[in-house]
């Protein structure tokens, strides 16, 4: 699905991201979506135990690739502060990405721009844990 170079780079970007936040972001590929994307993401969200973290801070990026799907599905913590269409602009980014073929690029796009949101309300604080692996997890 990713080349190791790919992978790295994306698991680099939630790393960065991460790094100047309390918030934890996910990305979730599958090759093939049954549903509507943000009804599959939502019931990864609950699979991968996003819906656990202590702030509800938590972020997935939802991709189903052979299907050309995809949604960023973010908790209630972060939901509740950031601007209504802050994810369909993110997504119009990633997806001009997509466009041309570039999803790891696009995903680390889309994963930069919600660093940031989850940076300016969510900061790091000393006692930070990382709540959630910062692999790419993968599913059929």
């Amino acid at each position: 699905m990713f080349t190791e170079e790919e992978k790295q780079r994306i698991v680099a970007s939630i790393q960065d991201a991460e790094r100047n936040t309390s918030g934890e972001v996910k990305v979730h590929v599958e090759r093939h979506c049954t549903s509507e994307p943000i009804q599959r993401a939502a019931e990864v969200f609950v699979q991968l135990e996003m819906n656990r973290t202590k702030l509800q801070n938590g972020v997935l990026f939802y991709i189903a690739l052979e299907d050309h799907k995809f949604a960023i599905l973010g908790d209630s913590g972060i939901d509740a502060v950031v601007p209504a269409n802050f994810w369909e602009n993110i997504k119009e980014i990633m997806r001009g990405f997509f466009r041309q073929g570039k999803i790891a690029d696009g995903l680390v796009a889309g994963i930069e721009q919600a660093g940031q949101q989850l940076k300016s309300h969510f900061p790091y604080q000393s006692n930070d844990v990382n709540e959630l692996s910062d692999d790419i997890s993968f599913g059929e």
